[in-house]
């Protein structure tokens, strides 16, 4: 087995919660008194492009809920959307910090997200330090589990599968990173993402 040298992490779901998930839209659309379904609807055509990085927020709001009058604004919509974000209580985070000071591991992120709430989660939650790289979906615009993404990811930190753990909190996602190689690890609390990295060699 190849000594790891990488550990790449999600965010939404192992060190915050969600970013914009079905939950936190549920909110905000209730907050505002928007028709979910309608809503939801129009969500589903737009969010790919968005997280992809092709459109901008702004284009979003406009097709998934500007499409007709409001009483209120486009910039009271992604407020509240980013309100929706918080630290995930028995998240990753002690986890990630602990590595960052002790482990000597390049860190990186590889997650599915949005431009504008993927900077603010970042700067908002002073993530950017941790991590040497950040694989998200918006800047290079490919989205898990698009195996394609892991590859990207691969080839841009230069190392082989065999080096690079992936902890993500979907199944679906840490499948295609195993299948590439990867050591995947599926997030459930901070204890067990401990266990499996120190049957990595990963003491924490």
């Amino acid at each position: 087995m190849s000594a790891i040298s990488t550990v790449l992490w999600d965010v939404g779901g192992v060190l915050l919660t969600n970013g914009w998930d079905h939950v936190g839209r549920a909110a905000v659309v209730a907050h505002f008194g928007l028709d979910r379904g309608e809503f939801e609807r129009r969500h589903a055509i737009v969010n790919d492009p968005w997280e992809r990085g092709v459109i901008s927020a702004a284009e979003y709001m406009s097709e998934a809920v500007f499409h007709q009058p409001r009483s209120f604004t486009p910039a009271e919509f992604l407020e509240q959307m980013k309100a929706e974000s918080q630290v995930l209580p028995d998240g990753g985070l002690g986890v990630l910090v602990r590595m960052a000071e002790s482990s000597g591991l390049q860190l990186a992120i590889l997650n599915n997200e949005a431009r504008e709430l993927n900077d603010y989660r970042l700067q908002q939650f002073n993530l950017t330090p941790f991590f040497e790289c950040f694989l998200s979906s918006c800047y290079v615009g490919l989205r898990k589990p698009d195996p394609k993404i892991y590859q990207r990811g691969l080839d841009i930190l230069q190392r082989s599968a065999g080096e690079v753990v992936f902890i993500d909190d979907r199944a679906e996602n840490v499948a295609p990173a195993a299948a590439l190689g990867m050591h995947g690890i599926q997030f459930r609390n901070p204890a067990q993402l401990c266990s499996e990295l120190a049957l990595l060699g990963i003491n924490i």
